[in-house]
C-alpha cells in the first residue's frame, strides 16, 4: 500500500461523545504529517453524495468538548448496494483521496470491510459507540461519558425514591450488551441489575426484591439493560412486580437518548484523541481493515473480523460485586 497523502474521515451510525475529539486528532494528525485531510458529511451516505470538506488544523479548533459529530451521522441503504459503493470509489478517485478513517460502531465496520475487499482501498476504523459493544477494544469512545450521564441520572432518581418510599425501574442503553447496566448499577448503589448477559429471571428478581423490603429497605432502584429478557419491556415488568408484590409502588424511567449526549468525559476526549492519532500511524504503517483499540492501556490494531465478533465477555468479577454489595 502506497503512503497516503491525503485521508478521507466520517462518522456513521449511532453518535457518541468523542467522535469530535476523535475527528481533531485525526485532523491535525494529518497536518502534522503534512497531509491533507477531507470531511466527508453524513456517513456513506455522504461519501456517495460526495459531501465534502476540506479540514485543516484551524478548522477543527473548539470541538473537543462537544458531543455528538459535527460531521453529522446517518443510516446508508444505498451503501448496501454495489451501486452505492461503486459511486462512492469514484467520488474518493475524483478527489484524490488516498485512504479513510470511519468511526462508528459494528455497522460501520461491517460496511468498511465489504468496502476494503470491493476495492482494495485502504481503511481504518475507530470504535465510538456508548454501547461498548465491540470485540477487540476494552472501552470504546462514548462509553465512559454515557455511564457518567447514567450516574448521575439515577443519583436524582434516588432522591425522589427515598422520598415516596417507591421503586424506580430504569431502563438503559446498550443493545444485547449490559456494560452499562453493570457498571453503572454498580456506580449507582443499585439495588437489582438486570442484563441480557445474565437472564436472572422474574421469579428471582421477586425474591430479591421481598429480601432487599424485609432487610428494611423502604426505596429500591433495579437497573435494566434494555437488552435483557425480563425487561424488553419494562412497562410490562413493572406491572407484573405491583401485583406480585403489593407492598411495591413502582415507577418507571427510560433514559433514552440523553444518554448519548453532552460534553465527553476526560477520559473519553484522551481515549479518542489517542485513537485518532493512532489510526493515521496506522495507515502510514501500510496498515489497512483494521480497528484501532485500546487493550490494557495500550493503543493496538485489530482486524475488523475480530471486531466483528461482537462484544467482549462480560466480567464476572463484577457481576459478583454488585451480588455482594446490593444486600
Amino acid at each position: 500500500m502506497k503512503i497516503p497523502k491525503k485521508i478521507g474521515i466520517l462518522t456513521s451510525g449511532g453518535d457518541a461523545p468523542g467522535m469530535n475529539a476523535a475527528i481533531r486528532a485525526v485532523v491535525r494528525a494529518c497536518a502534522y504529517h503534512n497531509m491533507e485531510c477531507t470531511g466527508i458529511y453524513r456517513g456513506f451516505q455522504g461519501l456517495i453524495e460526495g459531501d465534502f470538506k476540506e479540514l485543516n488544523a484551524r478548522s477543527v479548533k473548539n470541538i473537543i468538548n462537544r458531543g455528538g459529530t459535527f460531521l453529522k451521522s446517518a443510516r446508508s441503504k444505498d451503501f448496501r448496494t454495489e451501486a452505492g459503493r461503486k459511486q462512492a470509489f469514484q467520488n474518493l478517485q475524483n478527489e484524490s483521496i488516498d485512504a479513510l478513517v470511519v468511526i462508528g460502531g459494528d455497522g460501520t465496520f461491517a460496511g468498511a470491510s465489504v468496502f476494503v475487499q470491493e476495492f482494495n482501498f485502504p481503511i481504518v476504523g475507530l470504535p465510538g459507540t456508548i454501547d461498548n459493544d465491540i470485540n477487540g477494544t476494552d472501552y470504546t469512545i462514548g462509553y465512559d461519558t454515557a455511564l457518567n450521564t447514567v450516574v448521575e441520572a439515577i443519583d436524582k432518581i434516588r432522591d425522589t425514591a427515598n422520598s415516596h418510599n417507591r421503586l424506580f425501574l430504569v431502563e438503559v442503553m446498550g443493545r444485547d450488551a449490559g456494560d452499562i447496566a453493570l457498571n453503572a448499577g454498580i456506580g449507582a448503589g443499585a439495588e437489582e441489575i438486570l442484563i441480557p448477559e445474565q437472564n436472572m429471571g422474574r421469579e428471582r428478581l421477586l425474591e430479591s426484591l421481598s429480601r432487599s423490603k424485609k432487610s428494611g429497605k423502604t426505596s429500591s432502584i433495579v437497573v435494566v439493560s434494555e437488552g435483557d429478557q425480563i425487561g424488553k419491556n419494562i412497562f410490562e415488568l413493572a406491572k407484573y412486580i405491583e401485583e406480585n408484590l403489593k407492598e411495591y409502588e413502582v415507577r418507571v424511567t427510560v433514559l433514552g437518548h440523553i444518554q448519548r449526549g453532552g460534553a465527553p468525559s476526560c477520559y473519553d476526549r484522551v481515549l479518542a484523541s489517542r485513537l485518532g492519532v493512532g489510526a493515521v500511524d496506522a495507515l502510514l504503517r501500510g496498515e489497512t481493515n483494521v480497528m484501532m483499540g485500546i487493550v490494557h492501556n495500550k493503543v493496538t490494531s485489530v482486524p475488523f473480523s475480530e471486531a466483528l465478533k461482537g462484544s467482549n465477555e462480560i466480567d464476572e468479577e463484577l457481576i459478583r460485586v454488585a451480588d455482594i454489595i446490593s444486600i
